[in-house]
């Protein structure tokens, strides 16, 4: 009689819990939009939800310790003049935030330290060029200042945000509405799916196709795709008889997958994260109460179910935590914000260990907020490779430094490139005040002028 032997993996044990009710945020009134994106942003400082807002489109921005009910007069932002579809905090500036909207802008925002005291309805940049809503947007890993944006008009937009210009604009490639666009890990490609089944891994700066696959899921139903370690690229569907799917592929050669598994038949999109410093996927799924998670090796069968988190209430939506706003010595690896119909409860992965200590295999050196390139380099061909940090101190003291000089850059940066305008116009101003000045001292002495001639 064989024995089944269990393959080791250090993340076997890794059990996810949702945290108590007063850690959570409560009465909130989740969007309803019926849109495949994860509705929710997270990073060291804040967490935002596209919320439901009456005459227009709103999310929420909330500092991470105001936790408990949140009050029905918390002010939202509230710029676009159609339901917002996706929003996305900076990688390199925790106090920056890109939404996408129905009314086809994206908007640049800056979030005050401390979050909002009053409703935010001017963002710092607006950037027009789609013809339809625009619902994915993600920004580059590595350069800053540089954000990508897909629409329905089935078009993709590389934005410079600090100048508001469309640099790169991918508008011949796909030929059906787009269901998720990502970066590799330093930002040299993006990799698509479509409404056509096909998954497509395209060079960001000439918009050219360097691997595609057709029918990567044979289903009708959404493709969500990342990439995931050596290049690789991890894809979730459906089957023809909608049973959900997970593959993996080599796009060096796209012939079959690596390994194809089905795991259900709910109906509900999947939506994967992928973590590279631990090799693993979670698959989150719309309308799911459950959080898989698997891990991708390099061995066959390559991505090894590990367990599976579930809870009673479904998700409307997914914020995922950067590697660096985690508790270490916790032994946290990932940190979900999962989204109810009225609140938001944060879902902590740990790996369990008896030790205190900094546990150094759990936590490999991780992307830090710092950019290795700026955004005008970058369009003209510079690659940047992502600045790595070490937790071992946790995240406070790498990026104390950091915080100040990037703060404003954006704003600098976006008034410096877009502002020409706005000196001259401060300019011709003053000079019209001093005109008005002259004239009114030239009035005043002609006045006296004429007084003392009539005296005389």
């Amino acid at each position: 009689m064989s024995r089944k032997v269990v393959r080791a993996s250090k993340f076997r044990h890794v059990f996810g819990q949702g945290v108590k009710a007063d850690q959570c945020y409560d009465d909130i009134r989740i969007s309803q939009m019926t849109w495949d994106s994860n509705f929710c942003s997270v990073n060291p400082k804040f967490v935002a939800m596209i919320v439901d807002a009456s005459g227009g489109g709103a999310f929420l921005v909330l500092p991470l310790n105001k936790t408990g009910r949140i009050d029905m007069s918390q002010p939202t932002v509230c710029g676009h003049t159609g339901p917002v579809l996706d929003i996305e905090f900076c990688p390199h500036n925790d106090n920056i935030i890109a939404s996408g909207s129905e009314d086809c802008s994206v908007m640049i925002w800056e979030i005050p330290e401390g979050g909002l005291v009053t409703p935010l309805k001017d963002p710092v940049v607006k950037l027009e060029g789609h013809s339809k809503r625009v619902g994915i947007l993600s920004w580059h890993p590595t350069a800053h200042n540089v954000l990508m944006s897909a629409g329905c008009d089935n078009v993709v937009i590389l934005w410079n945000v600090a100048c508001g210009e469309a640099m790169v604009r991918i508008d011949s490639v796909h030929p059906d509405l787009i269901y998720s666009a990502c970066w590799n890990r330093d930002g040299s490609q993006i990799l698509t799916s479509c409404k056509d089944k096909t998954i497509r891994v395209l060079d960001p700066r000439k918009g050219t196709v360097i691997a595609e696959k057709e029918k990567t899921h044979e289903g009708s139903r959404p493709v969500k795709a990342v990439f995931v370690s050596d290049g690789k690229i991890l894809s979730t569907g459906f089957s023809r008889m909608s049973e959900r799917q997970v593959a993996l592929w080599d796009p060096k050669s796209f012939g079959e997958p690596l390994t194809l598994q089905e795991l259900d038949t709910s109906s509900g999109v999947l939506l994967p994260f992928f973590d590279p410093d631990t090799g693993i996927v979670y698959l989150c799924g719309k309308g799911d109460s459950s959080i898989r998670y698997f891990e991708v090796t390099d061995e066959a069968p390559y991505v090894h179910y590990l367990s599976m988190y579930s809870s009673k209430e479904s998700q409307k939506g997914m914020g995922y935590m950067p590697k660096r706003g985690l508790e270490v010595n916790k032994c946290e690896i990932a940190r979900f914000y999962k989204l109810h119909e009225r609140k938001c409860e944060p879902v902590v992965m740990t790996v369990p260990r008896k030790s205190d200590l900094f546990q150094e295999d759990l936590y490999p050196d991780t992307m830090g907020p710092e950019p290795s390139v700026e955004a005008n380099e970058w369009f003209e061909g510079k690659e940047g490779q992502p600045i790595l940090i070490s937790l071992k101190d946790g995240f406070a003291t790498t990026t104390k430094t950091k915080e100040f000089k990037v703060h404003k850059s954006l704003l600098k940066t976006t008034s410096a490139a877009m502002g020409h305008q706005h000196d001259n116009t401060g300019e011709v101003h003053a000079l019209q005040k001093e005109v008005k000045t002259l004239k009114e001292t030239v009035e005043e002495l002609t006045k006296r002028v004429s007084e003392l001639e009539s005296k005389n």
